[in-house]
């Protein structure tokens, strides 16, 4: 009887050291896991961002965002404004364009400029464009999107899917076009 409570009590004790070391080691590999996670994490963070492009000591555009997030640290750096922006880009008269979005990237190696969630530009000049999601080319100073969007100006509006167009809306290429538009030509 003595040897059968021995090998119970070896058997118990073999047991519970297998267990011990299964547990130690998950809870090993978790902390592993852990240490080999790197955060995605902004490099800088801003409430309330006001800023102002200029050249030459001349505004060419304001950017107002309740929220910026910027990601210089990552390989493909760029800057992210989770609640939205709003733009005023002055051409070389003064003539104003107006930018709205819910949401936006700025790429700093492409210079592009994603805009999305009710995107809405206006010019001074009464001209009007509505889109979920716009991209800005700052270096050519270029808009486009193959998104739906709806175009009105004084003289009248379309839709239409796919679109072009310079920042003060001379030149404008649109596809797959509905409704009318008048040209000057």
């Amino acid at each position: 009887m003595m040897n059968f409570f021995n090998k119970s009590i070896l058997h118990f004790l073999l047991m519970s050291l297998f267990f011990s070391v299964l547990l130690s080691c998950e809870s090993n590999f978790k902390e592993v896991q852990k240490n080999d996670y790197s955060e995605f994490v902004p490099s800088g963070d801003a409430d309330f961002v006001n800023l102002k492009y200029t050249d030459s000591g001349v505004i060419k555009s304001v950017l107002i965002s309740p929220k910026m997030f910027d990601y210089a640290n990552v390989d493909f750096a760029f800057t992210e404004f989770p609640k939205g922006v709003d733009v005023t880009i002055y051409d070389n008269k003064g003539k104003k364009t107006f930018i709205r979005s819910n949401y936006a990237v700025s790429y700093k190696q492409t210079n592009i400029i994603d805009l999305q969630g009710k995107v809405k530009i206006t010019s001074e000049a009464g001209q009007m464009l509505e889109t979920e999601q716009l991209y800005f080319d700052q270096k050519n100073q270029w808009f486009y999107t193959e998104k739906k969007f709806k175009l009105t100006d004084i003289k009248g509006g379309s839709t239409g899917q796919g679109i072009d167009f310079s920042k003060d809306f001379k030149i404008v290429n649109s596809q797959r076009i509905e409704g009318e538009i008048e040209s000057s030509e």
